[in-house]
């Protein structure tokens, strides 16, 4: 069994003063990918470059204190790819991938549109260049699993007020149609959904700061296991944990049935 987990840090310093690695040391898993570091190479210690077992490998952005993305392994893999190719984003520490023999994973941070329309724009842009790139990983013909937290609630059963915010960003008619076309017409796998086409709020992944959001579970699903379709095939369960708060987000895990590496 391969067991991966996903989770937005905010902050690769604060979840680790939160107990973040602590954790992972008891979870069995084989990878870890993280999101929004918000730190420079410089800023990694020891415990935060090589957690529990784990080494990890990063795409740091330029600008200091924001966006970073990270996969943690307890195996090292054959080759990690920095960074997809486009220099905007590239800059902003948003991808990082690690290939074995037998399979690749994928970090994967989308920006965030809520600050600015500007940044919306920003975030119409990434998902305009990513989307051929996605088309690119299902034609090499490999068993990927992209880990990330995708800034986009793809179904009304995704976020508890669907109604109220079908006009902001995360949960924009484009966004969703977006990532319908992944799952629709790329054939890449929503992994939770696979599992459990009909879970509401247990399978919220993200929490607003605002309005007692996390206390009344008035969530977002919007960190996914993306895969490709054997791998996403071999998924035998999936969990949100949120028995403890290491960021605004909650880790994913899935154990997946695939023994070789």
């Amino acid at each position: 069994m391969l067991r991966i987990i996903t989770l937005n840090l905010n902050g690769v310093r604060s979840a680790t003063g939160k107990g973040c690695f602590d954790w992972l040391a008891d979870q069995d898993a084989d990878i870890l990918c993280v999101q929004e570091l918000k730190a420079q190479d410089a800023d990694l210690q020891a415990a935060m470059r090589s957690p529990a077992g784990f080494t990890g490998w990063f795409h740091h952005a330029e600008k200091k204190g924001y966006s970073g993305v990270g996969i943690y392994a307890r195996r090292a893999p054959e080759r990690v790819t920095i960074g997809f190719g486009n220099d905007e984003f590239d800059a902003e520490g948003r991808y990082v991938r690690a290939d074995w023999k037998k399979f690749s994973v994928i970090s994967v941070y989308l920006p965030s549109g809520s600050s600015s329309p500007e940044r919306q724009q920003a975030k119409f842009r990434f998902m305009d260049e990513f989307l051929p790139h996605l088309a690119a990983l299902r034609a090499e013909g490999r068993e990927i699993v992209i880990c990330g937290d995708w800034n986009i609630a793809h179904r009304e059963i995704d976020l508890k007020n669907w109604k109220s915010n079908q006009k902001n960003s995360g949960f924009l008619p484009e966004e969703r149609a977006w990532l319908g076309q992944v799952f629709d017409r790329q054939g890449w796998v929503d992994v939770y959904r696979r599992l459990y086409p009909e879970a509401t709020g247990e399978a919220y992944t993200w929490w607003s700061n605002r309005g007692q959001a996390w206390a009344r579970n008035v969530g977002w699903r919007i960190d996914y296991q993306i895969a490709t379709p054997e791998m996403g095939a071999a998924a035998r369960r999936a969990a949100v944990f949120k028995e403890r708060r290491f960021s605004d987000h909650a880790p994913l895990t899935v154990d997946y049935d695939w023994a070789a590496w």
